[in-house]
């Protein structure tokens, strides 16, 4: 056995832990990063989409060539943790099968409220839009993706027209978007984790995702798992619901026996397991850019 297969081997045995401090809010993340991927590409660095400290982004891309598709995905935290350093795992996946991928931090509760980080997430959005041509990406073929809060994030950007509007972009810019375990359809205001941090929103429709689905909607894909207790799999369920009711193009798999960090971990190959989280969202993105996604 390698060094190397040997080091993988001794930190896989500690995924349970690592699994609970995530789930406690801390990051066991960048203990896989460093333990699992390659990173084999060229990465440019702690760029600024705004003057505030956490209005910076990170860019991944293939190797060689231009023109590639461009995905931006926004992780999860409760809209209060998280860095953009720690989801590397999610861009090397995307990055091995020809995307460019961009990871954005946001300002977190309490520095903001309800909707400053939806905020940030068009500020970053426009600054793609008009440098992802620089890196290797095409900004006419953009997707959105994200986890838990970040989905939520994701989801409105692409479905409040608001959000981009105000930052002086035309809405179909956004030609896809994929979410996994989003929150589209609670209320933030039964539970004390999100009451403080979406008090600003007027309505509690304001603060959903599924409030605003449109005939105008790009296509979506939604991922769930059935053993998801954070983020109930009824909020993908119901926003699936709202889009076909639109005639809008949705798809909505559900995993069975995953839970709410397991779905994201599947971006690693090494904890993927029979869960093919990876080849359903890359499918998807093939499909929303040939136009064939049902």
């Amino acid at each position: 056995m390698s060094v190397l297969v040997l080091a993988r081997a001794l930190k896989l045995s500690a995924i349970p832990a690592l699994v609970a401090s995530l789930l406690s809010g801390c990051s066991g993340l960048a203990t896989l990063n460093a333990a699992l991927l390659t990173q084999d590409y060229p990465v440019a660095e702690d760029i600024a989409y705004g003057p505030h400290s956490r209005q910076r982004l990170d860019i991944h891309r293939p190797e060689n060539g231009t023109g590639h598709p461009v995905v931006v995905f926004f992780y999860g935290g409760g809209w209060k943790n998280g860095d953009r350093g720690d989801y590397r795992f999610v861009a090397e996946a995307l990055v091995k099968r020809g995307y460019v991928v961009v990871i954005p931090d946001y300002r977190l509760y309490p520095a903001v409220s309800f909707p400053g980080f939806i905020e940030d997430g068009a500020r970053a959005l426009r600054w793609v839009h008009e440098n992802a041509g620089r890196y290797g990406g095409d900004p006419d073929r953009l997707y959105l993706g994200g986890h838990s809060a970040g989905a939520h994030l994701g989801a409105m950007l692409a479905l409040d027209r608001r959000y981009l509007q105000a930052e002086g972009l035309d809405t179909d810019i956004i030609k896809g978007f994929f979410g996994l375990a989003g929150p589209y359809a609670f209320d933030p205001m039964k539970y004390r984790s999100t009451r403080d941090i979406f008090a600003t929103a007027e309505t509690q429709e304001e603060a959903q995702p599924v409030s605003f689905v449109t005939d105008r909607a790009p296509p979506i894909l939604l991922l769930h798992g059935t053993d998801d207790g954070t983020v109930y799999p009824v909020n993908s369920q119901e926003l699936a619901k709202a889009l076909r009711a639109e005639n809008r193009p949705v798809r909505h798999v559900e995993y069975a026996d995953t839970g709410h960090i397991a779905i994201l971990l599947a971006f690693y190959p090494e904890l993927a397991g029979s869960l093919p989280l990876i080849e359903d969202v890359s499918r998807a993105l093939r499909e929303f850019e040939a136009g064939t996604f049902r």
